[in-house]
């Protein structure tokens, strides 16, 4: 049934891309609603800062609907769409660490969280959501990665081992470890 559902979103979402080549509106409103939470959890867990993954997730969605008629039918529309919002991630970081004097491979080697004071412009912090930042800065760079595209992205494991090319079973083990780490945390 699970496999169903999903293979029914894909395919819904390769007809809204089909009719987005043609100019419709109302398919890019209903794919941007529909996908938008997993790709802003996606590039929250790239940029790691909120402000920041909402300019992103609104640059992919632009370049989706620009580049809507170089979109071929693969099964996976979805891969599509996340490898824009990557590569545009990726080049905001590389834009922010050339004016830094950071190269992306050391930002990459780097394993850094986020400061709660770089948060507190983007959104409201409420005592709680302090411990769960300061409990996710201490996960891994991957852990964190997969915390946030299921958890806020609402994306399946089967997707986010799909989009990280690491086999289920790993991801599901990753998921479990961070979230244990995450409860003795919080």
């Amino acid at each position: 049934m699970k496999d169903d559902r999903e293979e029914k979103s894909r395919s819904e979402y390769d007809r809204l891309l089909l009719l987005m080549k043609e100019g419709d509106r109302e398919a890019f409103r209903c794919l941007y609603e529909e996908t938008a939470k997993s790709v802003y959890g996606y590039a929250l867990s790239i940029l790691k800062n909120p402000q920041d993954a909402e300019e992103a997730m609104q640059d992919a969605y632009l370049t989706v609907w620009n580049q809507a008629e170089r979109y071929h039918s693969d099964g996976k529309p979805m891969a599509w769409i996340f490898t824009i919002t990557k590569n545009l991630c990726y080049m905001k970081l590389r834009r922010q660490n050339s004016q830094n004097g950071v190269s992306l491979d050391e930002l990459r080697e780097q394993e850094g969280g986020w400061e709660p004071g770089e948060l507190c412009d983007a959104i409201e912090l409420a005592p709680e959501k302090q411990v769960l930042l300061e409990a996710l800065k201490s996960l891994k760079e991957e852990e964190r990665s997969i915390i946030l595209l299921h958890d806020a992205g609402g994306m399946k494991h089967r997707e986010i081992a799909e989009l990280l090319d690491m086999p289920l079973p790993t991801v599901l083990s990753k998921y479990h470890r961070a979230m244990k780490k995450l409860l003795e945390k919080v």
